[in-house]
């Protein structure tokens, strides 16, 4: 659990300080005094009295009581350190910068586990080890630049990487972000990004807390917290932006399923971000602008107005945002033609709003006045104005932050000169400002943030029959389950399967056909892939040729039986899941048959999935059309196809054993939906 006294000590000692600011333990000393510390400060050196006019003290046991040790010793004197001021002098926050541990090898692992011991039985907090530390409006305990500008209303920034952390503020600075706090979490000993995430939701004040969240990710250790305090966090009013590295599977995995080949640990990532409601980054730059957009007015809609005096940025990012989902309407009528009799001849205001190069302040105020308040249909504007360097263009900038504080509509400056303009953007940054001074950069950034779903609601579950459940799984053992369990999970599931007969004579074969009649689908039962050994044979219409194919489909290596079901016709569809660890299962859902393995249109969430969910899986599928119908076609039964997703989200939940599940085909109709091929998978 994070402490106070870790977020605001009233007092702290550095372990290990230095005169040489070029060391961790003298940098971090002089940023606690750049930073003008109000508590008390100590430092700790066992060859001085004062380390850069601090009292310093040489022995250990001559420590005083403080809130937060700072420790940027070598490793294997840590434990010792911990033990002392834990124990005797009730110090209950630390930060350990020094690296030698779980990240080195198994014997810095096992002295890492003892100091969270340690800290764990005397109620502590421990931030790293082999991390940077802590920027906050009341202390800057970190040992490197730049320093953010601090500001109670910037951003929350948690990072599971300090080098990384170094370059996200430094890429976010230039832009005018501003930060309220900066926590590096090194190995996550103790505590993780998650637990900060915690920390932030349960202090969370709405009149005084940040409202903006970045988060940097290598590992996500507990995603059900991260869950959690995401989506509370977003539920009262804040926004969060967060990259997780390592995105790739390299390698892959052996996957014996279409679900195991399309699900891995990114996109469980994926489905976990979506579900909280976070925006998924994928590079510094990216995440420094969505911060900076999280900074400014929500945009409440789709529509965007772009005013400007150079008509080329206007056109890419009108072409970003066009593509990706938003609008740039065309402005026509009356109002349009009164605002144009304020502007140059040969202006336009179709939108984007061109004020050629010669437009002035007092042109560019009317256009946005004109686009707050006459033009309802638009609910924000991009103002791009740079400089060819021939004058200032200091009073431009200047009104655009006055406006800025009276417009009703979120107003998002794009000022791309940056070295022409660099004294006037610094003027607009030093007002508390943001700049995106890459357009199209800018213009994908909104996209994203404004696409971002809201945390999902909590799941009302289809009723599914547990203790069927139960009983089949606890009675099977690891491996693909036999057609007889496969057709027990679906009944007690209450998805809908085609009616089949398992054969393994040919007085079986007879009877089967007497019960099922022609055209018949036969189905060889024991290799996994059915089609890559010639094990499916479609459309048979005679007893003669289903005898000829039986005998031949049970001489195929692994055959156990031959299954036979009635041939059906539809839209084939899939259905998956796979269980992904400490993410749960992911469920999935797209076309099916070999457009599958062709195609690979799916989408997925992670399981519980609300209804709203499953359809907005749905919707995002390319072959969307298909299920609803077009150019006469028409599509299936779409509300049974829903309630089949929700049925195995719910019985992965009661069946977590499960760790690969395929619905592959259901065979869709505008009246029906039928699975006609399922594997499933336990360990």
């Amino acid at each position: 659990m994070v402490t106070e006294q870790l977020i605001q000590p009233r007092s702290i000692v550095v372990v290990g300080a230095s005169e040489d600011i070029e060391k961790p333990g003298g940098k971090i000393l002089k940023n606690l005094l750049d930073g003008r510390f109000k508590g008390k400060l100590f430092a700790s050196n066992p060859k001085q009295d004062s380390v850069q006019g601090v009292r310093s003290f040489k022995k250990m046991e001559d420590i005083p009581q403080v809130d937060l040790a700072i420790l940027a010793i070598a490793s294997k004197y840590c434990k010792a350190v911990v033990d002392f001021l834990a124990r005797q002098r009730e110090t209950r926050a630390f930060i350990i910068i020094s690296a030698g541990f779980s990240e080195l090898d198994e014997e810095g692992g096992r002295l890492e586990k003892d100091i969270v011991d340690i800290l764990d039985e005397t109620g502590a907090c421990l931030l790293g080890p082999n991390c940077i530390g802590v920027i906050n409006t009341q202390y800057n305990g970190c040992f490197t630049l730049p320093t953010p500008k601090l500001n109670p209303d910037g951003v929350d920034f948690v990072s599971g990487s300090g080098a990384t952390a170094v370059f996200i503020i430094e890429t976010a600075i230039p832009n005018g972000l501003v930060f309220n706090s900066v926590y590096s979490v090194g190995n996550s000993a103790q505590l993780g990004v998650e637990d900060f995430l915690e920390y932030l939701d349960e202090s969370f004040d709405p009149d005084n807390s940040s409202k903006v969240k970045l988060l940097y990710l290598e590992v996500i250790k507990k995603p059900e917290k991260l869950l959690k305090h995401a989506s509370s966090l977003i539920r009262k009013g804040c926004r969060i932006a967060a990259i997780k590295a390592g995105s790739s599977d390299a390698g892959g995995r052996a996957a014996s399923s279409h679900t195991g080949a399309l699900a891995n640990s990114d996109v469980a990532v994926d489905a976990l971000f979506r579900k909280a409601g976070i925006v998924r980054c994928y590079s510094r730059a990216e995440l420094a602008t969505i911060g900076g957009i999280f900074m400014h007015k929500k945009l409440k809609g789709p529509n965007i107005a772009i005013i400007t005096h150079a008509g080329g940025p206007a056109v890419m990012l009108t072409d970003v945002l066009s593509e990706g989902g938003l609008n740039v309407p065309e402005l026509t009528g009356p109002v349009a033609e009164e605002l144009l009799t304020y502007l140059h001849d040969g202006s336009s205001v179709s939108n984007p709003i061109d004020l050629l190069a010669t437009g002035s302040v007092d042109q560019l105020e009317a256009c946005m006045d004109f686009i707050d308040k006459r033009f309802d249909q638009i609910d924000g504007m991009v103002v791009i104005f740079g400089s060819p360097g021939l004058f200032s263009v200091d009073s431009v900038y200047t009104m655009l932050d006055r406006k800025m504080n009276t417009c009703q509509k979120p107003v998002f400056p794009v000022l791309p000169s940056t070295q022409n303009a660099k004294h006037e953007i610094d003027n607009f940054l030093n007002k508390g400002r943001v700049n995106f001074p890459d357009e199209v950069v800018f213009g994908q950034a909104l996209v994203k943030a404004y696409h971002a779903p809201p945390p999902a609601e909590e799941a009302i579950l289809p009723e599914i029959d547990h203790n069927a459940i139960r009983t089949i799984i606890d009675s099977a053992g690891e491996g693909y389950l036999g057609p007889v369990e496969v057709q027990g999970l679906l009944d007690a599931a209450g998805i809908k399967r085609a009616k089949e007969v398992l054969v393994k004579s040919d007085g079986e074969l007879s009877l089967a056909i007497g019960e099922l009649g022609f055209p018949l689908v036969m189905k060889v039962v024991g290799p996994v892939h059915k089609s890559d050994v010639g094990g499916v044979v479609l459309n048979v219409t005679e007893a003669k040729k289903a005898e000829k194919e039986f005998q031949r489909l049970i001489r195929i290596q692994d055959a156990e039986a031959v299954l036979l079901q009635p041939m059906l016709s539809g839209t084939e569809l899939f259905i998956g899941a796979k269980d992904e660890g400490e993410f749960g299962h992911v469920v999935l859902c797209g076309l099916g048959g070999i457009f599958i393995e062709v195609l690979k249109d799916v989408q997925l969430g992670l399981a519980p999935l609300t209804e709203l969910e499953i359809e907005q899986m749905t919707g995002r599928l390319k072959g969307y059309k298909l299920l609803t119908g077009t150019r006469g076609q028409k599509g299936i039964d779409l509300p049974a196809f829903y309630r089949a997703v929700s049925a195995v989200s719910a019985l992965v939940l009661v069946a977590p054993e499960i760790i690969e599940m395929d619905l592959n085909p259901l065979l869709g109709t505008p009246d029906d939906l039928i699975a006609v091929d399922a594997r499933i998978r336990l360990k």
